[in-house]
């Protein structure tokens, strides 16, 4: 009996911490979220349906008839294209899921992530956050193909020609930055690890880019921790000093014209 006993407490010992440690990593996390979803509802999280629901408008139009080449023309970049095409494709890119993947997995992603760091990083800070790191991994792939696979972060130059689309850079960039915010390490430790592993054991263009995005994630959460309230001090001073310039430029054309 004092066996049973024993074991039973040692087990309610380990769900408490667990229950604790929990607590700890995704507490404030919860409670943000949780309060603002029974709040406002979907009005919550306006980006996120939206961004939903056009991963789905990719999905399903790409696979009409005539349909893959109506969304390549429009939001598949390619190493391979010219810069100035890539650079007007990017912004649609991240919403066109991988064919050959379902896009109930891309859907789920987008919703929730996106979600998520809507709620905690504020709508423009998660479209910066998912276009610049979207952007980051398009970038390098010009520049992993021009190293060669003989460089550690090269690639092989049929990789110019992969379809390079799809939400996943952004969502693990938006997840490493909502981890920072919510001080939840454990967490943002381990979708780092996890990209690490995956770059290494599958050395190809999307795991070379879930790198990019996460070292650019982390550059981006580190300057607005750091930097977060300096720019806003800045700009709100010019917008102080032109005001008084030009009040007092008002003034000094009314005495003029004042005989």
């Amino acid at each position: 009996m004092k066996q049973m006993t024993r074991a039973g407490g040692g087990q309610t010992g380990a769900l408490a911490h667990a229950r604790r440690a929990a607590a700890a990593e995704w507490g404030v996390l919860f409670t943000v979220v949780r309060e603002t979803v029974v709040a406002k509802r979907l009005a919550a999280v306006p980006l996120a349906c939206t961004a939903t629901a056009l991963v789905m408008l990719f999905g399903i139009v790409q696979h009409l008839p005539g349909g893959e080449r109506f969304v390549t023309h429009i939001g598949v970049v390619k190493a391979a294209l010219p810069l100035d095409i890539s650079l007007l494709r990017t912004p649609l890119s991240l919403y066109v899921p991988a064919l050959d993947l379902p896009v109930w997995g891309a859907l789920a992603q987008v919703f929730f992530v996106f979600g998520i760091a809507e709620i905690v990083l504020g709508r423009r800070m998660t479209l910066v956050v998912a276009y610049v790191c979207t952007l980051a991994g398009t970038l390098f792939a010009r520049i992993g193909v021009a190293l060669g696979p003989g460089h550690l972060l090269g690639l092989h130059h049929l990789d110019a020609y992969v379809r390079d689309t799809g939400p996943s850079a952004a969502v693990v960039a938006l997840a490493v930055c909502v981890a920072f915010r919510c001080r939840a390490w454990w967490t943002g430790g381990t979708v780092a690890l996890v990209m690490i592993v995956e770059a290494v054991l599958l050395p190809n263009l999307a795991g070379l880019e879930h790198l990019v995005a996460l070292v650019t994630a982390m550059l981006i959460a580190g300057s607005v921790e750091v930097f977060g309230d300096f720019w806003p001090r800045v700009l709100g001073g010019v917008g102080a000093a032109a005001s008084i310039a030009t009040e007092a430029t008002r003034r000094t054309a009314a005495g003029a014209l004042t005989p």
